[in-house]
Order: structure tokens, then sequence, then C-alpha cells
């Protein structure tokens, strides 16, 4: 089986590829949700995500959004050092949540869709660390502002929950997912 990837993020290519599994990429390019119920707002990203890819392909197609989410604010991609700078700000000395929701289609089947949610708890960041961050520049294209899986995992004091997850490509639900998948 051939998985399409409806998605540009490197972190997914990279889970899957560590997994095993075989892939193409074909990115959507719906404009994502910012509003809403955190848990819903990523399944139905996910889910508009991997509609649009679906109608030009025969296999499982695989949709994926993260969301962060502190006190019920959605702090999505920074456009600029100002904004990421602002969110890690928000961000420091607290516990968050990254929410991703998985959406699976394929045709002549109901669509599934997962969630998951990890709990990531940042240290207190002070200016300094902050600015060392910003200079790596992995904030661009990162929900919440970092990569947990780069320079990024020095802000962060602990996790609960599924740390590939915060990557971007929650494991666990891929393999909740595997009876639908082996259909």
């Amino acid at each position: 089986m051939t998985l399409v990837l409806a998605s540009r993020s490197p972190a997914r290519r990279a889970i899957l590829e560590r997994l095993g599994v075989n892939f193409i990429v074909r990115p959507s390019d719906v404009e994502e949700l910012e509003q809403g119920e955190p848990l819903e707002l990523a399944r139905e990203n996910a889910l508009c995500k991997a509609t649009a890819v679906a109608p030009a392909h025969d296999q499982v197609v695989l949709g994926v959004d993260t969301i962060v989410a502190l006190d019920g604010v959605i702090y999505g991609k920074p456009q600029s050092a100002t904004d990421a700078a602002a969110t890690l700000r928000a961000l420091s000395g607290k516990t968050h949540t990254v929410i991703s929701g998985v959406a699976l289609l394929r045709a002549g089947a109901e669509p599934l869709t997962l969630t998951e949610s990890t709990a990531v708890s940042f240290r207190e960041l002070d200016e300094p660390m902050i600015a060392w961050y910003l200079k790596s520049d992995e904030w661009q294209g990162r929900s919440g502002g970092y990569a947990i899986q780069q320079a990024g995992g020095a802000l962060v004091r602990r996790i609960e929950g599924d740390y590939t997850n915060v990557v971007g490509l929650p494991v666990g639900a891929l393999i909740d997912a595997w009876p639908w998948l082996i259909q």
C-alpha cells in the first residue's frame, strides 16, 4: 500500500520514513481554519486537507493538522520573529496542549478521523533564551512557534503523551487506525 500524505511537513515525512511506510507527498493548498474549539478545529482541518487531495488518488490519503492551544487560545504559525517571540512568552513556564487531527480517506469507505492530545510544559523562558531560539529560524512554519525535535526541545521541561504528536504526526493514532487501513 502507498499512502498519500496531504502535507508539506518535513517532520511528517521523516516520521513516515522512519516507520517504513510507502508514501507520496501531495500537499493540499486549503486555507486552514483558525477559529473554534481546538480539538474540532484540528480534526476539521485534517479532513479538509485530505478531502482536497483525495479525488486525484486511488490510494489512502492522510491529512493531518497540528494545533497548539493554551487556555482556549490557539497559537498558530507565527508570521514573523516578533509574533514567534510573543508566542514563546505566552507559553513560557506554562503547560499547553498540542492537538493533532488525523484524517484518513479511501474511495468507497467512510472517512476515519482521530485526534491526539499531548501536554507540553515549557521552561520559564528569559529574553536571552527566546532571542537564542529565534535565531535558529525553527519557529517558521511551526504551530506554537517551536520544533521540539530540534533546538526547540531546549524550551521544553516535560511532556505527557505522544512525543510524535508534538513533532506533527501522532504515531499512536496511526497505529489505532491500522484495522481501517488494512480493510
